[in-house]
């Protein structure tokens, strides 16, 4: 398996709807490694580490969010994976 990583930052109506949470979950789903937490300007970011397949249905997911959030903007950026996670978690 090659692994490859992205970091995003997710901006919308996206703190305060369990999106972390879905995120978490649907990762999870995949086999994706990582973590996700709140910023403080209302945004979510996350490191997300995968097959890029896996990755690539992560990304579209993560552009419709779970219900109750609305999704205005996903900034994506592909990343050498420099740590190995084994999980996704939720920061606080």
């Amino acid at each position: 398996m090659i692994v490859k990583a992205i970091t995003a930052i997710i901006h919308g109506k996206v703190q305060g709807v369990w999106f972390r949470g879905s995120t978490q979950k649907k990762a999870n789903e995949l086999g994706i490694t990582g973590w996700i937490k709140n910023t403080s300007r209302g945004s979510v970011e996350l490191e997300a580490h995968g097959e890029k397949i896996q990755l690539d249905v992560f990304i579209d997911w993560l552009s419709e969010g779970p219900m109750y959030s609305r999704v205005e903007q996903v900034n994506v950026n592909w990343i050498e994976p420099s740590v190995q996670f084994s999980a996704f978690s939720v920061k606080y």
